[in-house]
Order: structure tokens, then C-alpha cells, then sequence
């Protein structure tokens, strides 16, 4: 990934993951809690394609393994945040901009159920049978519920400092360059001024020594 994209990334999963422990975790909501960190993948994901989506995702989810209170074997989150990216960035929207709320908020559901699944799949694997202890289904109904909720005010946001991460000054300066010679070129306009200037000039030098040899002969005469 380039260096801003890297940057810009992990400055906005640590706050993520910052927020979603110290805060979200002690709101004590019923049910499963609110998951900034995914949005954070999901919304990076739809600006920058699914290989840096990836990328993003686990390493917000080793992150977030590793992080106390974390009681489950490191590279689940992992494993989960990284495929979500992915799949996620597959689902970039055309110039990373959103056109329609419909779309995004869909896969805002879709990511938080499927998360959920993969989590609780992952640590039946592993020998974790907390999420059967809680209720899947209701960790599936609030988790939707709260990413729902949550990511008009996030998703939009984070897709927006990405964006502008992804201009780069220089190089719109220089396009923009190329553009207008390009355009100067194909119209032709600025040599069909420069030549109409030059006519211009020359039929009014013509016509000013055509009236002095006329006045000149009018005195002869």
C-alpha cells in the first residue's frame, strides 16, 4: 500500500479500536457490541479495492486480538476482519463514491452478520463455545442493529478522509497541465489566434502605408 493509504489506516483503526474498548464495550448494550472497528475496515475497503482491504482488515483484527481484554487465540479477528475486507472491496463503488445509501448499508448488514457467523464458526473450531452460551441469534440481530445504526456517521466519514488521501496535488497539477495543452492542441486554438494575430498586425501595417502613399500622393497631386 503507499505510504498515506498506511498511515491513514492506522491512525483510524487504533482510534477505532481505542473507542470500541474504552467506550462502545462499556455502553453494556444487550447483546453483542458495536462494532467500530469493522466499519472502519469497511469503509477503507470501499475506496481502496479489496487487495489493500484485506491488508487493512487483518491487521485492524490482529490488533484488536491482541489487544487487552482480548480472552481468544490470536489471528481469529484476523482471519474474519480479513476476509470482510475483501469481500468488501470487491464491493467498491465506482471511483470509491457513494451514490446510493442502499448499497453500502447492505453490505454494512451483510458484514456484520457474516462476521458474527465467521467469529462464532472460528472459535467452534478452536473449542469456543461462548457464542452458543450467549444465543447466535441474538448476537446476530444486535450486531446488524448497532453496525446499522452506527455507520451512517462513520462510514461516510472515514470514506472521505480516504479519498482525499488519494489525491495527489502534484499529479492533478501536471494532468491538468497535459489536459489543457492537449486540448490546446487538438482545437488548435492557440496558433489560430497567434496566426490571426500575426494577419491582424499585418493587414494593418499594409493599410497604414497604403493611406500614407495615398495621402503622399494626394499632396503630389
Amino acid at each position: 500500500m503507499r505510504l498515506n493509504r498506511t498511515l491513514l489506516s492506522t491512525v483510524l483503526v487504533v482510534l477505532a479500536l481505542v473507542v470500541q474498548v474504552s467506550v462502545l464495550a462499556r455502553l453494556q448494550l444487550p447483546g453483542a457490541v458495536p462494532d467500530l472497528l469493522l466499519l472502519t475496515v469497511l469503509a477503507l475497503a470501499f475506496v481502496y479495492g479489496p487487495v489493500s482491504g484485506s491488508l487493512i482488515g487483518f491487521g485492524a483484527g490482529l490488533l484488536a486480538d491482541l489487544a487487552p481484554p482480548a480472552d481468544h487465540a490470536a489471528g481469529r479477528y484476523a482471519l474474519v476482519l480479513c476476509v470482510i475486507g475483501y469481500l468488501a472491496g470487491l464491493a467498491r463503488p465506482e471511483n470509491g463514491q457513494l451514490k446510493s445509501a442502499f448499497a453500502p448499508m447492505a453490505v454494512v448488514v451483510a458484514a456484520a452478520i457474516g462476521s458474527t457467523l465467521m467469529y462464532a464458526g472460528v472459535g467452534a473450531l478452536v473449542g469456543d463455545t461462548a457464542a452458543r452460551h450467549v444465543g447466535l441469534f441474538s448476537l446476530l440481530l444486535t450486531a446488524a442493529i448497532y453496525d446499522l445504526l452506527l455507520a451512517p456517521f462513520v462510514v461516510p466519514l472515514i470514506m472521505a478522509l480516504a479519498r482525499r488521501t488519494e489525491n495527489d496535488p502534484v499529479s492533478e497539477a501536471a494532468g491538468g497541465g497535459s489536459d489543457v495543452a492537449a486540448g490546446w492542441l487538438a482545437s488548435g486554438t492557440g496558433l489560430r489566434i497567434g496566426n490571426q494575430r500575426g494577419g491582424l498586425r499585418v493587414k494593418a501595417a499594409r493599410s497604414r502605408a497604403a493611406r500614407a502613399g495615398r495621402i503622399k500622393g494626394v499632396k503630389r497631386l
